[in-house]
């Protein structure tokens, strides 16, 4: 690994839930609509609206899999033909760094990380399997964000910025929601890449009944990430003859070559759909999406403008490029995307400590070869740092 010589910062790190995370604070007369925990069978299973949810085989965590395990299979390389239980190998007890801040906070320190967005692992999996029950899903995740400010805080000494998570499937419930995050010095939230359901319907999360949610944040000047979860594109591929379940690591070969990305829909209809020209100080990050979906993305962006300037009120790739951060697999073409959108907006994100993330986060800059140093220290470090500070409104 190369010696950088600062300490980075990782835009892409994970705790592992607590058992109680979704349950310490749930409103007793919403529980059993929302998650629970039962034992099936001698195993210990988790109940999300009444029926048992395998989005993690183990929602437990304990044992788990080791940091990095899966680091030659996503490159492409698994010569052997090895099933995906014998690439993950024996799984270990969990480290106390995967749940307590202060114990991660010395992992950091040890790692050359001096700050790090932290995502959940279990929770980007529950918004889809609750999508049906509005008044349980804004329970589930209000009790959910609680749980996160009182284990691991919002902005924990300046170097842990664990990020609440809003659904919008209620605009009132997801402005007093962000309100309460901001009134605990939340820096970054983070959504799924998906439309927003209704009883009835769905809708682009950048209509404009949802504006009083997006001019709150706008106004906070915090960071939006969107990260890969269970988006509800099983509806996509269950058309092709694929399972609607969402599993995090049911790796079917037809899933890995689909074309249908949930970020790249997303960011076509927030563009398309004139959210930055009315709110033009947001910034979104999208993280563990990976970035071979942009350069195509903004193909199309210049395509429809050309065809129909009449339809934006700005160049579309421009606000892409304004507006938008991206933290990119490590097995990505890393030199196209700073082609595309600039070093200035690119962010080192390991997924540590999960299977498919990198044992050694900093390890990130190996894969790094063509960039000069100023770009390494923007991506390694300054421009995800800059993503916890709040920006003004101009």
């Amino acid at each position: 690994m190369s010696e950088l010589g600062y300490p980075t910062f990782d835009a892409d790190n994970h705790y592992y839930e607590a058992e109680d995370a979704f349950t310490r604070h749930i409103d007793p007369k919403l529980a059993r609509r929302a998650m629970q925990w039962a034992d099936v069978n001698g195993r210990r299973c988790l109940l999300v609206g009444g029926k048992v949810n395998r989005f993690i085989p183990n929602p437990t965590f304990d044992p788990v899999a080791k940091p990095g395990c899966l680091d030659d299979y996503f490159r492409g390389r698994n010569p052997e033909g090895k099933s995906i239980r014998e690439i993950f190998g024996d799984l270990e007890p969990i480290n106390p760094a995967y749940r307590q801040r202060d114990a991660r906070l010395a992992l950091m320190d040890s790692q050359q990380i001096e700050g790090a967005f932290m995502f959940p692992t279990l929770g980007v999996g529950m918004e889809e399997s609750l999508h049906h029950d509005p008044e349980a899903l804004v329970a589930a995740f209000r009790a959910f964000n609680r749980w996160l400010e009182e284990d691991w805080g919002f902005a924990y000494q300046e170097r842990i910025f664990a990020a609440p998570y809003i659904t919008l499937v209620d605009v009132d419930a997801a402005v007093a929601e962000v309100d309460w995050a901001l009134e605990h010095d939340a820096r970054v939230i983070v959504m799924r890449a998906a439309p927003v359901h209704s009883q009835t319907d769905s809708f682009s999360p950048a209509d404009p009944r949802f504006d009083p949610f997006w001019a709150r944040v706008n106004e906070a000047g915090i960071t939006v990430a969107y990260h890969s979860g269970d988006s509800g594109y099983l509806k996509y591929s269950e058309a092709w003859g694929l399972g609607r379940e969402f599993k995090a690591f049911d790796f079917d070969p037809v899933r890995l070559c689909m074309s249908a990305q949930p970020v790249h829909d997303l960011l076509a209809t927030l563009i398309c759909g004139g959210l930055f020209d009315r709110h033009s100080n947001l910034r979104v990050a999208t993280i563990e999406t990976g970035s071979s979906w942009v350069p195509g993305l903004l193909s199309k962006l210049k395509k429809a403008y050309g065809q129909m300037p009449f339809a934006f009120q700005q160049d579309p790739v421009e606000v892409f490029q304004r507006h938008v951060w991206v933290s990119p697999y490590y097995e990505d073409p890393l030199l196209a995307l700073r082609d595309s959108i600039g070093a200035d907006h690119m962010l080192f994100g390991s997924d540590f400590p999960h299977g498919e993330g990198l044992a050694e986060p900093v390890s990130f800059v190996d894969d790094l070869e063509g960039f000069g140093k100023d770009d390494l220290r923007l991506i390694m470090r300054e421009n995800g740092l800059s993503l916890t500070r709040p920006r003004r409104l101009t």
